[in-house]
């Protein structure tokens, strides 16, 4: 097919599949996939290839961005044992195991080996989209670790096939390699952030502020894959330095484009991502020789139970582990139950970075000769991902349901948030009158107002003071907008010092912002 016809028949399926998802109760991904599946039946469509590079360069840079921006920093802070243990030894644990089930059912050793670097990591996307039905803590957990754990699936990925080609490692290579991975990968992401930030904080303009966050994660990844590190870790880490600024580095109105059109964005790419799948599956399907058919899916259905298997024993033996070294009361409320341990089973999802891994694989060794099992590395990876999907998918809310477990809710957070803003306000009016020569009248009108608790737009426009000259409205705006920059740093404290989470920041930080584009009028640009 041509690339035009390419992009209208994604377009089309990923609007069908938004259309008709609720509808049909079903997640959204879950439809695309099996759409993807079903348009695989057509032999045109079946030669539409998903180079890696195109999941690697264009589709994961931005879908990985937007999840790090609304990621909880303090989430990452208080569980980053946790997420540091998941995203790198269960990544090991996981390989190494379903190369082991992979080569015992008679894929070859290195061969087993990539399949196992393939599957081993959750992937971030298909969280992001399949886990939101989680408890908060539970899904911003998981979301963390499949941010991360990428680096330590590569690291896997180039040392098999490395292997498979002629070369040897020692441990010191081998801690070299994964030195580099994550070093280079945050250092990367650090210094493209650090760009970013001396550039924005510097533009008003919401449209190039926005051009500037799109170029960001190219950027760090791009500059993390030339001195052979992680460019997933440094898109991940350019995004949380991106987030935690935010307040600093953009405007209201730059956030208001941000939260509009970065969302749609990441729908569109993610959609395409797994209708791209489920043709790619289907063309893997039909290039395997029908006799190897039925050994190939008892391989899928082995290697895909023991991911679900090796992820629940790693992390019970993981919190006997810590019990019996930590013996903190703190760290005793973080502990995984057993409960939350059969959640997080169920919801490690496999993805588009296992696809793009699996279809990377060289198709000739060192010899010239064709690198034996590539077609079942493809097929079983493909095979485990519908299965994750297809059939974690559905039972996860159900699964959910089962463990009862304890959600933390914002209304609380929400609530302490607005009362401390609310509060700093009414005792900075006076003090921001003064120093802005605020007329006595406005000033007592302004106070007036935030004491009942009413808007500012409200305020401006409610009839209260009919008869104010031009002048005294502009001075009502300026004090108003003075009030809603020491709110702004109010929350910012509560945000610092971990009070509120970052998602209830987020959400009070957007009101705020439709507060001052109210106040001071949507800003329009030729």
């Amino acid at each position: 097919m041509e690339g035009l016809e390419t992009v209208v028949l994604l377009g089309v399926t990923v609007l069908a599949g938004a259309v008709l998802a609720p509808r049909l109760r079903i997640a959204v991904p879950l439809l695309l996939l099996v759409l993807g599946l079903l348009l695989g039946f057509v032999p045109q469509l079946r030669q539409v290839e998903l180079p890696p590079e195109t999941v690697l360069l264009i589709f994961l840079p931005v879908m990985l961005f937007w999840e790090s921006l609304t990621t909880s920093l303090r989430s990452i802070r208080r569980d980053l044992r946790g997420i540091l243990i998941m995203s790198t030894l269960l990544v090991v644990a996981s390989a190494l195991t379903a190369a082991g089930v992979a080569h015992f059912l008679g894929l070859p050793s290195n061969s087993a080996l990539i399949l196992g670097a393939a599957l081993a990591p959750p992937d971030a996307t298909a969280v992001a989209a399949l886990g939101r039905m989680l408890p908060r803590r539970n899904f911003m957990l998981l979301k963390a670790e499949s941010l991360t754990n990428d680096g330590t699936a590569m690291v896997l990925y180039a040392i098999a096939v490395g292997l498979t080609l002629g070369g040897s490692y020692t441990p010191v290579d081998i801690a070299g390699l994964f030195a580099v991975s994550y070093a280079g990968g945050a250092a990367a992401g650090v210094l493209v952030a650090g760009a970013a930030y001396l550039l924005l904080v510097r533009i008003k303009d919401p449209l190039i502020i926005n051009i500037a966050l799109l170029i960001t994660p190219f950027a760090a990844f791009l500059l993390a894959e030339a001195i052979g590190a992680s460019g997933v870790l440094a898109v991940v880490a350019a995004g949380l330095i991106i987030s935690f600024t935010a307040s600093r580095i953009s405007t209201a109105a730059s956030r208001r484009q941000t939260e509009s059109a970065w969302p749609l964005g990441s729908y569109l790419l993610n959609g395409a991502l797994f209708v791209l799948i489920g043709l790619q599956v289907q063309a893997a399907a039909h290039e395997i020789d029908p006799a190897n058919v039925g050994r190939l899916l008892a391989s899928t259905v082995a290697v895909w139970v023991t991911l679900i298997v090796i992820r629940f024993v790693f992390q019970t033996v993981s919190v006997s582990l810590i019990r019996l070294l930590d013996r903190r009361p703190s760290q005793r409320k973080r502990r995984m139950t057993y409960r939350a341990r059969v959640v997080s089973s169920f919801a490690g999802f496999r993805g588009a970075v296992s696809l793009a891994i699996a279809l990377s694989v060289p198709t000739i060794v060192s010899d010239g000769s064709p690198l034996p099992g590539r077609d079942d590395i493809i097929f079983i990876s493909a095979g485990v991902i519908v299965l994750t999907m297809l059939v974690q998918g559905p039972l996860l809310p159900a699964v959910v349901r089962w463990a009862r477990l304890p959600d933390e809710p914002e209304d609380e957070e929400l609530r302490l948030a607005e009362l401390a803003i609310s509060s700093a306000a009414v005792k900075a009016v006076d003090e921001l009158a003064n120093k802005l020569g605020i007329a006595p009248e406005v000033q007592g009108r302004v106070a007036d107002d935030h004491r009942t608790h009413h808007s500012a737009i409200q305020a401006l426009h409610d009839g209260s003071d009919p008869d104010a000259t031009t002048q005294s409205r502009e001075e009502e705006k300026k004090l108003r907008h003075a009030l809603l920059e020491r709110k702004r740093e109010v929350l910012l404290a509560l945000r610092l010092a971990g009070t509120v989470d970052d998602t209830v920041a987020r959400r009070i930080q957007t009101r705020l912002d439709v507060e001052e584009q109210r106040l001071t009028g949507v800003e329009t640009y030729e």
